[in-house]
Order: C-alpha cells, then sequence, then structure tokens
C-alpha cells in the first residue's frame, strides 16, 4: 500500500486465487471480551471436507512513529501476555466508529502528550491472519509539539526518547521484540537512509 492510499483500502477486494477459498459453514461465538471475541467456524474446504478455525475478531488498532528531531518516541509498559515490560512505539485499539487517522493522533497525545503538525499513513498490516483479523494502521508523526499525557486509569507507563542504534541496542536485548515496533524502526531506518518509505 503506497502511503498516500487510505488506511481502509486494505480491505477491498484483492485479486485472489478463489481455488483456495474457504466456504464458512457455520459460527459459534465462544468468548466476548472488552478487546476481543473468540469464535469457531466450521468451513469447507476446497476438496469438500469440512475443519474447523479458531478465530480472534479485534476491532484493529493504530500505531505511531513518532519523530522528534533524530529520535524517535517510545513507551515502555508492562504487558500480563508476556510477563515483562516491552518498550513500543505508541499504539491503541480503535473505539467504535473512529477513522484510523484520528486515532493515531489521540494515541499519540494519551500516551506521550505530544501533538503532531504532521501525521502521515505509512501501511496498514494483519499482525496474525492464521488466526485473528486484527489491523494495525501504521502512521509517522513529525513536528511534535510537547503537552500532557492523558492516560486511561489502568495504564501505566513511561515515555522516552531514542537514537536508531539505541532502537537496535533495544532490539538485540529483546527489550523490542514486538512487530509493529519492529516494522517502525526498519521504516525509520529505510526513511533515513533513502527519505522515503
Amino acid at each position: 500500500m503506497k502511503p498516500n492510499q487510505s488506511a481502509q483500502s486494505i480491505h477491498a477486494a484483492q485479486p485472489a486465487n478463489s481455488k483456495l477459498d474457504e466456504v464458512t459453514v457455520s459460527t459459534k461465538p465462544i468468548f466476548e471480551g472488552k478487546v476481543i471475541s473468540l469464535q469457531v467456524d466450521t468451513v469447507k474446504l476446497p476438496n469438500g471436507q469440512t475443519a474447523t478455525r479458531e478465530i480472534i475478531r479485534h476491532p484493529g488498532a493504530v500505531a505511531v512513529l513518532a519523530l522528534n528531531g533524530d529520535r524517535m518516541l517510545v513507551v515502555d509498559q508492562y504487558r500480563q501476555a508476556m510477563g515483562r515490560t516491552e518498550v513500543e512505539i505508541p499504539a491503541g485499539k480503535l473505539d467504535p466508529g473512529e477513522e484510523p487517522e484520528v486515532a493515531a493522533a489521540r494515541e499519540l497525545r494519551e500516551e506521550t502528550g505530544y501533538v503532531a503538525k504532521s501525521l502521515r499513513h505509512l501501511r496498514s498490516f494483519y499482525t496474525s491472519p492464521g488466526f485473528a483479523d486484527e489491523i494495525i494502521h501504521l502512521y509517522i508523526a513529525e513536528e511534535l509539539e510537547a503537552g500532557d499525557m492523558a492516560l486511561d486509569e489502568d495504564e501505566f507507563l513511561e515515555v522516552a526518547e531514542i537514537t536508531l542504534e539505541e532502537a537496535y541496542a533495544l532490539m538485540d536485548e529483546n527489550r523490542i521484540s514486538d512487530a509493529k515496533t519492529m516494522m517502525a524502526v526498519y521504516a525509520w531506518d529505510l526513511y533515513r537512509t533513502t527519505g522515503r518509505f
């Protein structure tokens, strides 16, 4: 997807290999949570047999590569699923009906206190298409102005600004190990080297 395309266009119909399509026969809801839901689909396979697919539904999310001069904004927060803290770029899920660009600006301000004069969509990508429909819209934020953070009541994090070299060192130490932040670091490196994403 080119940066000037709509973040929603990834959902548009793409040329497909229809001979590999699976047809949903039935869907059984298993769990409905605040962030995700889980369902089990029975599908008809291309060979006529049936199989089950465990599917996680997610409202989608945004992530922000926020550049303050030659430094990137990151947040350090505890991740229960990992059992440790993780250094990540600012990110969060979409609110119902919220446009990704609006969510990116909101998450940047809430988690770091910064507001960006320039906010551009880079890419949208699925995190785990084998079992989840979560999509993340990645934005680059530049020309930052400092302000006040507005964290959720159950959100505790520390904000830092790191260089590209520090980002790679944190990746080597597995302090940065999530896909969206690693993708942002590689995109930033490409941007510094070539001037484009």
